[in-house]
């Protein structure tokens, strides 16, 4: 099956994660039920991947002033069909910012997090179900800034906060700065 090995990722996410239960289990139903889960078609919700993308030093994180959302995210995009969500994350890493290496940190999926997706231009309003993957840049951090972006920006994790105050994107602050005080 070719959900199956996110379906994987997900329950090794869910041994080390126990306070997202919730979410974990929403997004697993909706895997298991929806065979075209990876298809941006399904009207529904779908799934996408998602970069949290540090700097070398592992101080900074790279964000983007989403153009259509008017909001700083991480970096990410529709799977589009494509079942290996962490290829997608890489792929959507480097058609948005321009860098093209990069490092998988840690095993699996880095956060999950199902947002609503407002109607636009006659696609009514969605899920996304995202799946984010920890990316370390290990070359050039100059970056070029995409159609899809208003600005992109290297941001003190520290600083994260100034910039939104997206539950699921302090929530990643809050799991880096774990990590670094570790």
């Amino acid at each position: 099956m070719h959900r199956q090995p996110l379906l994987d990722q997900l329950a090794a996410y869910q041994l080390k994660h126990p306070a997202e239960a919730e979410t974990i289990a929403r997004f697993i139903a909706f895997v298991q039920r929806c065979p075209d889960c990876f298809e941006r078609s399904l009207l529904e919700g779908h799934i996408t991947g998602s970069a949290w993308i540090m700097d070398s030093d592992g101080g900074r994180v790279l964000l983007t002033h989403h153009r259509k959302l008017d909001a700083w995210l991480q970096l990410g995009g529709h799977a589009d069909g494509e079942a290996d969500v962490q290829a997608v994350a890489l792929k959507e890493a480097r058609e948005e910012s321009g860098l093209e290496d990069f490092e998988v940190l840690g095993e699996g999926i880095y956060d999950l997090d199902i947002h609503l997706i407002p109607e636009r231009k006659g696609v009514p309003e969605h899920y996304h179900y995202d799946v984010r993957y920890l990316l370390r840049a290990t070359g050039s951090t100059d970056y070029v800034v995409s159609e899809e972006s208003h600005d992109l920006r290297w941001v003190a994790v520290n600083e994260v906060a100034t910039l939104t105050e997206d539950q699921s994107m302090l929530r990643m602050v809050r799991k880096c700065l774990s990590e670094m005080e570790s």
